[in-house]
């Protein structure tokens, strides 16, 4: 028997959003609200349109992409006494939410901006904060923060859009010093492999630089690494653990947006055929790029293992993973011995977890009687 909705916790699952990976979201969600115990919890769909529109599922409207196509229009308001959104209709009330589960990839909701709109809000959300989210957003930042952290990653150089606009020939030239073909070119703010090209030659490089200048002010080029590509996933806040490591065998020349989401072919291995030292050394670079970003809740550690030399490196830190039937984060936790369903409810502990330590941080200077008519004047 299903209790009272007031004894339920009230979820409300963001997605969507104003992103390269908006569709990508919309699958991600919708396994999330499957794995929601409903004993448990309420699921509050909350979409947001390409527009930046804010949309609340109502009455009949069950399926995702009915809920941007016709649901109630509210905001979020960073009114932290209200934990609530607002309906723009002018009908008044708000609709409470006691937790947020953003699975928004990409540009405005995983790189930090709605994760503000919530601690403004005053709401528990699951994942990074902050600072972790635009940090493992930005592969450039990443990557240097990583190297600190003594974590191998694969050579690389940072184009700004600016500078490849004004002086073609001399961005061209250095990235040619630098590396031999192929390189890969790729937004430095985006997942998914979006705006993600493998260049084998000169020919092929501005075409690739244009693209991702579409998606980014930043680019990265990086130099191409034969490899395996190994993922891991790490779950916990002040405490982290790595899951068991898999291994992504694309169908496709590489990893790229169609091979993950659009076609069949790529093959997921669970568990990695690796040795106990790999396995071991994975899953350490994994918790301590955690430490490193500032991470919380959850991530996705990408790795490299070269298949001469079996040097590894860290490819990227997802911190809003995907959920969707293929996804590995999901599924990696689920060879190490946590369910679906067990997983998603220890994610909305862990954000309970860390909303309450981020409660006992003060705010506010208690001055002395009397001392504000001094400040002021």
């Amino acid at each position: 028997m299903t209790p009272d909705n007031k004894k339920r916790l009230r979820i409300g699952i963001l997605f969507g959003g104003r992103s390269g990976e908006h569709e990508v979201s919309l699958a991600s969600a919708a396994s999330v609200i499957r794995g929601l115990d409903p004993d448990k919890y309420e699921a509050v769909p909350i979409g947001i349109t390409k527009e930046g529109h804010w949309l609340v599922g109502a009455g009949a409207q069950k399926m995702l992409p009915e809920v941007l196509k016709g649901g109630q229009r509210v905001m979020m308001t960073a009114d932290p006494t209200d934990a609530a959104l607002v309906r723009l209709d002018g009908s008044g009330g708000g609709q409470r939410i006691d937790v947020v589960f953003p699975v928004m990839h990409g540009t405005f909701g995983e790189d930090g901006t709605i994760q503000g709109l919530l601690d403004l809000a005053g709401l528990p959300f699951v994942g990074a904060g902050v600072l972790g989210s635009a940090i493992g957003m930005d592969k450039d930042v990443a990557k240097r923060l990583l190297q600190v952290a003594k974590i191998p990653v694969v050579p690389w150089i940072t184009v700004h859009r600016h500078e490849w606009e004004s002086k073609p020939q001399a961005i061209q030239s250095a990235i040619e010093a630098e590396f031999e073909y192929p390189v890969f070119v790729k937004p430095a703010t985006l997942g998914s492999s979006v705006g993600m090209t493998k260049v084998h030659s000169r020919e092929e490089l501005a075409p690739a630089l244009n693209l991702a200048c579409e998606f980014a002010m930043k680019i990265l080029v990086e130099q191409c690494v034969v490899a395996r590509e190994i993922e891991v996933s790490v779950l916990g806040n002040h405490n982290p653990r790595a899951s068991i490591p898999g291994e992504i065998v694309p169908h496709r020349e590489f990893y790229d947006y169609a091979a993950k989401y659009l076609e069949e072919g790529t093959q997921l291995l669970i568990p990695a055929d690796l040795t106990p030292v790999q396995v071991q050394k994975i899953q350490r670079y994994a918790v301590d790029a955690f430490r490193a970003l500032e991470l919380s809740g959850m991530a996705r550690v990408d790795f490299f293992l070269e298949k001469k030399g079996n040097k590894i490196y860290l490819n990227e830190v997802n911190t809003i993973p995907g959920f969707t039937s293929i996804s590995m984060y999901p599924k990696l936790w689920e060879a190490s011995g946590i369910p679906f369903r067990e997983l998603i409810d220890k994610l909305i502990g862990l954000a309970l977890e860390q909303h309450a330590e981020k409660a006992r941080t003060k705010y506010q200077i208690e001055l002395p009687a009397g001392s504000a008519g001094a400040l002021e004047g």
